[in-house]
């Protein structure tokens, strides 16, 4: 029973939870989000340059939004965007993203609405809006199709050749897959991200840059504070969501009459826990 239940939950190890702060931080490079997010938002003439690198577009300017957790409405879900960025008439959501946590094209789908929301005001025309770029980061291929880059936008399925011309695209790069991209500025790119950002043998100066400012960027003790700071606050969500996990399945397990004693032993719940969980059971049931 114990092996079952070990088995159908082998993700709450995700986290690497033995690896201690310092070492996540000595060890963090561009594809750790905190570093990502600070050398994007310190940098908007290397947050432009590498948008222009992987939409292979001119972007007239950027302006960094200053929000870092963007609120749609009371009681809905808010969303924190790693660099939040617009121009004269383009906004563009980019995000690192190093695991693969199974919803990135429905994240993809609520962010690109969200850009929209926040860049039409009220009595403007729908012509006014943004066109709106959702750029995903990504390590492992989470299409599994061997591609180095994904690109989306809406088509009519009966004539595929007939765009909705809506102005929305999505991109989801891949850079484990990197040296199948033909484009040798986002090959060198991808290549950084699953590299050693401490490496001298960088392909172009754009990533020579980034690997500088990373180098720059893991001396900032503020910044080194903050790390510590959010990684405990994600460290807490991870142990309270386990937790929660956990008393779900033992009620689930309650219902199917196993002892609390087994279900104690191998959900690592105290066995006092599980008879209180057990008493609510018989009270509804």
């Amino acid at each position: 029973m114990c092996k079952v239940y070990e088995k159908n939950n082998k993700s709450v190890d995700d986290y690497n939870i033995e690896q201690t702060l310092e070492e996540k931080w000595k060890n963090a490079t561009i594809a750790n989000n905190f570093i990502f997010y600070k050398v994007m938002r310190n940098n908007p003439d290397v947050c432009k340059e590498l948008l222009e690198i992987l939409l292979k577009i001119k972007i007239d300017h950027i302006e960094m939004k200053s929000e870092e957790t963007v609120e749609v409405d009371y009681g809905k879900k808010g969303i924190r965007m790693d660099v939040y960025a617009v121009g004269a008439t383009k906004a563009f959501d980019l995000e690192m993203q190093a695991t693969d946590k199974g919803d990135l094209p429905e994240r993809a789908r609520y962010y690109q609405g969200i850009l929209d929301v926040q860049e039409l005001y009220s009595g403007n025309d729908y012509r006014t809006l943004k066109d709106s770029y959702v750029i995903f980061i990504c390590i492992p291929d989470i299409f599994g199709k061997g591609l180095a880059k994904y690109t989306f936008e809406n088509l009519c399925i009966e004539n595929p050749k007939i765009k909705l011309n809506d102005r929305t695209y999505k991109y989801f790069y891949i850079a484990d897959n990197y040296d199948k991209i033909l484009d040798e500025k986002q090959k060198a790119f991808l290549k950084l991200v699953i590299s050693n950002a401490d490496s001298e043998s960088q392909s172009d100066s754009f990533t020579e840059k980034i690997s500088k400012l990373v180098k720059e960027a893991k001396i900032n003790s503020q910044w080194r504070k903050q790390f510590m700071e959010w990684e405990r606050e994600m460290a807490y969500k991870f142990r309270e969501g386990k937790r929660e996990q956990a008393k779900n399945d033992a009620i689930e397990l309650l219902k199917e009459n196993i002892s609390p004693e087994i279900i104690a032993k191998c959900i690592k719940l105290p066995l006092e826990e599980v008879l209180e969980l057990q008493k609510k059971i018989t009270v509804t049931a």
